[in-house]
């Protein structure tokens, strides 16, 4: 004979996987990377208009309250000061952002003239061999039917 069990409770509420009238714990999935966000931190980099904010409004804020605009910013007294210094040095208020990379090279005008005179040098070249070529080939008929050329003083010996 079978013995039930009556420790354990079966409540119809909970669902047909509870067991004493607890759920099992549902583990969400771990969720993937956004695909938008780098595997490597950037350093944060500030434009001067965002710079001259920031020293604008630690300027208007009343004493007190530079330390509430630093943790809000993010930014540390130490970047505040470099800041001021350059402002006081009127770097900031001249600084236009400079492109970073390899600057392009300065274009020198000579640069398609010389393009220019290479491809018809080399058309040149191209229809000169063709001559040349059709001279050997009226030599070599001549001389298979026996007929005498002409030649010239200025005429190269090929």
């Amino acid at each position: 004979m079978v013995m039930p069990i009556k420790d354990l409770k079966l409540d119809g509420a909970a669902g047909a996987g509870a067991v004493g009238g607890r759920r099992p714990t549902a583990v969400p999935a771990p969720a993937a990377a956004a695909p938008e966000l780098s595997d490597r931190p950037r350093r944060r980099t500030f434009t001067v208009g965002d710079k001259l904010r920031v020293l604008a409004e630690i300027d208007r804020a009343p004493a007190g309250g530079t330390g509430a605009i630093l943790r809000r910013e993010g930014l540390y007294s130490s970047t505040l000061s470099e800041w001021r210094r350059l402002r006081d040095a009127g770097v900031l208020g001249g600084l236009t952002p400079v492109k970073r990379g390899p600057k392009p090279a300065v274009r020198n005008p000579l640069t398609a003239e010389l393009a220019q005179a290479k491809r018809e040098n080399a058309r040149l070249v191209r229809r000169l061999e063709h001559a040349e070529a059709i001279i050997a080939i009226q030599k070599k008929v001549a001389a298979l039917l026996g007929l005498p050329l002409a030649t010239s003083d200025s005429d190269d010996a090929s």
